[in-house]
């Protein structure tokens, strides 16, 4: 398992996969300059360039910038009516509610 790298350390990672600080520069659209100075003050890449340098170099938007793109572990699963099935075992209360509750969002009057 891989140890958990700094968004610098990606940084410098996608700057070897690169090939230099030049290449990286043209990536982003940048002067080579503007990527000296990332370098040398320990920053993150901004944010503006993150996905073309995902794209180009392969290290992933997550390491790059885990401030904005955070790794989602669970999904919230979509909230489903009872079928016919549940019918049996639901109070009659909450299948009135529930089916009201269908009916307005597919446009139909409760009433």
């Amino acid at each position: 398992m891989e140890r958990q790298i700094t968004p610098f350390q990606a940084l410098e990672r996608a700057l070897e996969v690169a090939g230099s600080q030049s290449a990286l520069a043209r990536i982003c659209g940048v002067s080579q300059t503007a990527v000296w100075k990332w370098v040398q003050s320990s920053k993150r890449l901004p944010a503006e360039h993150v996905l073309k340098v995902e794209a180009a170099t392969g290290v992933s938007r997550h390491l790059l910038r885990p401030d904005i793109y955070p790794i989602e572990h669970h999904a919230v699963p979509p909230v489903a009516l009872p079928t016919d099935d549940c019918m049996a075992i639901l109070p009659r209360r909450s299948i009135a509610r529930q089916s009201n509750s269908k009916a307005v969002l597919d446009g139909r009057s409760a009433a």
